[in-house]
């Protein structure tokens, strides 16, 4: 008995620990003040008939805090990449040199960083959510398991506590992220 208990609370721990890592990639894409790849995250390039990340098919890096450079591994590609980015509807006006796609990234506006604020909030939402169904899912589990009473409170307080120390690092995560969205 004591490794079903064992077994069902590693597995909501580790269903809370991919909420978590979950949350960490989107906010990723949640641009703050300066310019990063992982804002390209979400581009994908017509690369021989597929839809491909656009890692896969350039090295992406930034050469300063406002501009983001796209070398091409080919440089038939520099049309398609213009146009994932186009697609991915990010809000960047892409140029290119004829050797590479370069995107200036405009400061953010109080009214975009509020908005921005918003959706980091959505998403630790949804990460809340997630670790809370995690823990419901759990707690089900334990109560089809035959054993006492005890040991079924005390498993399903483990399992309370776990979702506590997540539940406060999604806040932690949460109020890093609003802080270098507002920070100018």
């Amino acid at each position: 008995m004591e490794d079903d208990i064992e077994f069902i609370i590693d597995s909501a721990k580790e269903g809370m620990d991919n909420a978590i890592e979950h949350l960490k990639k989107q906010l990723q894409n949640i641009r703050a003040g300066k310019a990063s790849p992982a804002m390209l995250g979400s581009v994908m390039v017509e690369y021989y008939g597929a839809q491909t990340p656009l890692q896969q098919v350039a090295n992406v890096n930034t050469p300063d805090a406002r501009t983001i450079s796209i070398q091409p591994f080919e440089k038939s590609l520099i049309k398609d990449i213009e146009k994932g980015i186009m697609l991915a509807n990010l809000g960047f006006n892409p140029m290119n040199n004829g050797e590479s796609v370069i995107i200036n990234v405009p400061p953010l506006t109080e009214e975009r960083r509020k908005q921005l604020t918003k959706q980091a909030k959505a998403e630790a939402e949804d990460a809340k959510i997630g670790v809370r169904n995690d823990r419901k899912s759990a707690n089900n589990e334990l109560k089809k398991l035959d054993i006492s009473e005890d040991l079924l409170r005390d498993a399903e307080n483990e399992v309370q506590e776990l979702t506590n120390a997540h539940i406060t690092r999604i806040d932690a995560i949460l109020e890093n992220k609003e802080k270098e969205i507002m920070t100018i």
